[in-house]
């Protein structure tokens, strides 16, 4: 049950960071905070975080992130619009622009810092 927990924090953290990413870089589209977002947007960090924590690269994360979106009915658009489920993101991982190539970097690089390592032996 603890796993959960971690997996949950580490997820918040990444939304947030992708938040701020987002404010920073002048996204119109800002995330709400993490208590204020949609479950599924939740649900989709966190799946997140469990992929990556699996070894999945950012490349591959980004493409778990688009097979999540289109399950659920969302298609490429010009601007993310969450009642149209629109994204200008769901495209293939080489064709995304270099602030969001940076923001899934970001994303695996948090899972990697705050997921616990096995303890070494000897």
């Amino acid at each position: 049950m603890a796993y959960e927990l971690d997996v949950e924090r580490i997820a918040r953290v990444c939304h947030d960071a992708n938040r701020a990413w987002q404010i920073a870089t002048g996204d119109a589209a800002v995330s709400p905070l993490w208590d204020d977002a949609p479950e599924s947007q939740r649900a989709s960090a966190i799946d997140g975080v469990r992929h990556a924590q699996n070894g999945a690269t950012a490349e591959q994360l980004h493409q778990t992130w688009c097979d999540y979106k289109t399950e659920r009915g969302w298609v490429h658009g010009p601007v993310k619009d969450e009642t149209a489920k629109t994204h200008p993101c769901l495209v293939p991982y080489s064709e995304l622009p270099a602030e969001q190539l940076r923001k899934d970097d970001l994303f695996a690089a948090i899972v990697a810092a705050l997921t616990p390592k096995e303890p070494h032996d000897g």
